[in-house]
């Protein structure tokens, strides 16, 4: 992947999600997120408690997350029930943070993997990561209190996760991997192209749908996508931006 350094990109995403929360009444901060179950002050403390993982992750001692569940979901649940504060304690301490994080990742050694949620991640995919959750979490956020969030050229990111974790996605849904290729156009109308253009199956159409079908924020029958060839169909059903 070709463009903007990563880490560049995810201080750009949080700066982004910041001028948003940094309007907030104190009722916003308290209403019901679109992750179920959240408000969007826990959003944001789970925010906080994972830059603060990818800075202990850097350093060599990243947290056990099952400690806290029996799955990935379930731990996170539980560390954001266990550090509920008031919306203003969470707000600092996600901006902490996450500046810390940026700071690891850009002090990180490139080629060492650093342990994460489902094994070991080099820096920058790792980077990679952050600027999926921070954008997904956003939307969380802006979508119940209709708040713009555009798109962004920073989505090339997310894409790039979800084409190049496809084997794993597959593997995880019990499915033999399949090859392949993506022709996403960008929020400029430029187009973005992943994997090889000769596979036998293609998904095309918008990156912001193609990345929230990854997220888990759009269901693929409504994403308005064009599929091609045997395996695009699954493809969308098992498409994540996410490590869990």
């Amino acid at each position: 992947m070709t463009g903007p350094d990563v880490v560049d990109d995810l201080e750009a995403e949080q700066e982004a999600l910041a001028a948003v929360l940094a309007g907030l009444s104190p009722s916003a901060w308290a209403s019901p997120s679109a992750a179920a179950g959240w408000t969007v002050t826990d959003v944001v403390l789970h925010l906080a408690q994972t830059e603060e993982a990818v800075v202990a992750s850097v350093a060599g001692g990243p947290p056990d997350w099952h400690r806290f569940g029996d799955t990935v979901d379930g731990a996170m649940a539980a560390l954001v029930e266990a550090e509920r504060a008031p919306s203003e304690t969470v707000f600092a301490r996600w901006q902490a943070a996450r500046r810390a994080a940026v700071q690891a990742l850009r002090q990180a050694a490139p080629g060492r993997p650093v342990r994460w949620v489902a094994g070991a991640l080099k820096p920058r995919t790792l980077a990679t990561t952050r600027v999926a959750e921070h954008w997904a979490h956003a939307l969380d956020v802006t979508g119940p209190l209709r708040i713009a969030y555009p798109d962004t050229a920073r989505l090339r990111h997310i894409a790039w996760l979800g084409h190049s974790t496809l084997p794993y996605a597959f593997r995880l849904a019990g499915l033999p991997p399949a090859e392949v290729y993506c022709e996403l156009t960008a929020p400029d109308g430029t187009v973005w192209h992943f994997g090889n253009r000769s596979a036998a199956s293609a998904i095309r159409g918008a990156a912001g749908a193609f990345c929230r079908v990854g997220a888990h924020r759009l269901a693929p029958a409504d994403a308005g996508l064009h599929t091609e060839g045997p395996d695009a169909e699954a493809a969308l059903r098992v498409l994540r931006n996410y490590a869990a």
